[in-house]
């Protein structure tokens, strides 16, 4: 990836990379670009089945992240259980729903 990208990688991904006490993230920032990228597209594809869910199933927001989650950090997902975290709070963001109580929404 070159230095003229223009994917801005936030500040609460790059944490997903950051071990305890260290300032450089695990990975490469191509890496890291190319997941924020995968988790950010996996968030926004989220977004209408999540819709759907909450109103098929008559629960409430936080219940139908709560199992987005749970697929997420299933075996064999496709992100860690890291980015499910990430990416279920990034698409509360996009839902404008109420951020699980884990942590705040992405930055």
């Amino acid at each position: 990836m070159s230095d003229e990208s223009q994917i801005v990688v936030p500040p609460s991904f790059i944490a997903l990379y950051l071990r305890p006490g260290r300032s450089k993230p695990s990975a490469p920032r191509e890496e890291i670009a190319a997941r924020h990228e995968f988790c950010e597209d996996l968030a926004s594809a989220l977004c209408e089945p999540a819709t759907t869910r909450l109103w098929d199933l008559g629960v409430t927001e936080a219940d139908v992240l709560e199992r987005m989650q749970r697929g997420l950090e299933s075996p064999g997902a496709v992100v860690s259980p890291a980015e499910a975290r990430w990416v279920v709070r990034r698409l509360a963001e996009m839902l404008n729903w109420p951020a699980p109580a884990d942590a705040p929404p992405p930055a």
